[in-house]
């Protein structure tokens, strides 16, 4: 500048406001419909799909496989969390998402139209593919889209999301399987994409496409991370191969998948987190630890209801039904501003809550309690479980800086999944020990042909389960990552 021209009083510009309103603002409006849509679509398919699959093994003449089109989902979702984890950071959740979306109703519509079982499988291990590469891109949407304070509030309507589903979906998927057949739970789902990708992909695209850092140049894959991946996913599928047949013979698959998955978990989770430090492996650890208890026991209620109560699968399913509103409610308070200085003890509470549930679920195994005592017990297990679930997600995405948010997020999925499956391999191997049964053939309970299971094997499931719980209580005490060590004075 020239010292001739006048000088330009700098003047000193606010930042700009963050948008008014919720999540259901003018602002966030049509990217919360959008996600929370496929949020619903996850849930329905997952409490739908369920029902009708023992029919659909049945007909296919599948009934050995059956085991198999719950693990090929779960082995092929831990691939697909780790690359939509490195896709997401690298260029942004939009392409993970829309791809992952297209690949979950892909293999719906493969699973329906099969002719053979093993086509089934595959189609199920095509929708897992997508689903995990969409739960991961849509936890770096909230990171990138979403003010910090607004992310426990849309946390908390990606659990109510889950309330119609788990009341409807197999009532729903009932009706339709017994008047029009199986094919049609799976081939109805597709169209139900339809409104996510019209709702959520331009929303998306406006508010959290692209890498954080435009001007830098696009990173590649971590091939490491990737192998990794691999060998978690082939592991976990030979571990719960193994589980489901106790011979000697299985403990080579077992073997072989331990020493694939020990690595590729240590390689793919925080360091640290398998000794509980403090901070963000706390918070994965916790995640693994709360929902691997809670779903390997969840799995045996309306097994235990049916052969020890004589319940129908359907009223054992609608025992747990209350619960999906609870564990609403547990999300929907952790969501609250007044809440936030609280947040560990309410992880902490509800991982009791978790525990105490747990624990008194062999109490109807007496034929004097009654079956409804065991609906309320799990509905405060499930409200201590939207208060931990919740709270864990919004502690992840405030730990983790903007470039690490999909590897971090694709960590907590991992142990997520994870820890369900080695938990529910454990709780299986116990419960066929003490004369429980083979465990994952639910087409036996709907034919009433798990009559004999013994009492002693749901006990021997249940209460490690409750001790596992109140591990997750002590390792809730150490979310908040370790103070700055202070400066030390100088000698006068």
């Amino acid at each position: 500048m020239s010292a001739l021209e006048p000088r330009v009083p700098q003047l000193d510009v606010p930042a700009p406001l963050p948008p008014p309103g919720g999540v259901l603002g003018p602002a966030y409006r049509a990217l919360s419909v959008g996600i929370i849509s496929v949020v619903f679509l996850i849930a329905f398919e997952a409490t739908a799909v369920g029902t009708a699959m023992p029919v659909a093994a049945r007909e296919l003449d599948g009934i050995g496989l059956y085991a198999f089109a719950f693990s090929a989902y779960f082995t092929t979702s831990l691939f697909g969390m780790v690359l939509s984890g490195q896709w997401a950071d690298r260029q942004g959740p939009l392409r993970p998402l829309a791809v992952g979306i297209g690949a979950f109703a892909a293999g719906l519509a493969l699973s329906g139209t099969a002719g053979a079982m093993w086509v089934f499988v595959l189609g199920r291990a095509v929708q897992g593919f997508g689903g995990g590469l969409v739960i991961v891109a849509l936890y770096v949407v909230v990171s990138r889209a979403y003010e910090e304070r607004l992310r426990p509030a849309i946390m908390a309507a990606f659990a109510a999301s889950w309330v119609v589903p788990s009341i409807v979906g197999p009532l729903a998927s009932g009706t339709v399987t017994e008047h029009l057949g199986w094919r049609w739970v799976f081939l109805g789902m597709p169209v139900l994409v339809v409104v996510p990708l019209i709702v959520a992909l331009p929303a998306i695209r406006r508010t959290a496409s692209g890498p954080v850092d435009t001007g830098a140049p696009a990173a590649a894959f971590d091939r490491r991370r990737i192998r990794l991946a691999l060998m978690i996913s082939t592991g976990a599928g030979l571990l719960q191969y193994a589980a489901q047949d106790l011979r000697w013979l299985s403990l080579l698959p077992a073997a072989a998948g331990a020493a694939l998955m020990v690595p590729a978990v240590l390689g793919l989770l925080p360091r640290g987190t398998y000794r509980a430090r403090r901070g963000l492996p706390s918070v994965v650890l916790l995640r693994g630890v709360a929902a691997g208890s809670f779903i390997a026991a969840e799995s045996f209620v309306p097994l235990m209801l049916v052969t020890q109560r004589g319940l129908s699968p359907t009223l054992a399913g609608f025992s747990l039904a209350l619960g999906g509103v609870t564990w609403a409610g547990g999300s929907w308070l952790q969501s609250k501003a007044r809440m936030e200085p609280y947040r560990e003890r309410l992880i902490v509470g509800g991982m009791v809550l978790v525990a105490l549930a747990i624990a008194a679920a062999p109490a109807v195994l007496v034929p004097s309690v009654p079956v409804w005592t065991l609906a309320l017990a799990w509905a405060v297990g499930c409200l201590g479980m939207g208060l931990v679930i919740g709270s864990t997600s919004v502690l992840l995405l405030k730990l983790s800086a903007p470039e690490e948010a999909g590897s971090n997020s694709a960590a907590l999925q991992i142990s997520d999944g994870l820890a369900n499956v080695v938990l529910l391999a454990a709780g299986g191997a116990a419960f066929a020990a003490l004369g429980g049964g083979a465990v994952g053939t639910a087409h036996a309970v709907a034919d009433g042909a798990a009559g004999a299971s013994h009492p002693g094997a749901f006990v021997v499931v249940f209460l490690p389960m409750a001790c596992v719980a109140l591990v997750g209580a002590w390792v809730a005490t150490r979310l908040h990552a370790e103070p700055a060590a202070r400066p030390v004075r100088p000698a006068a």
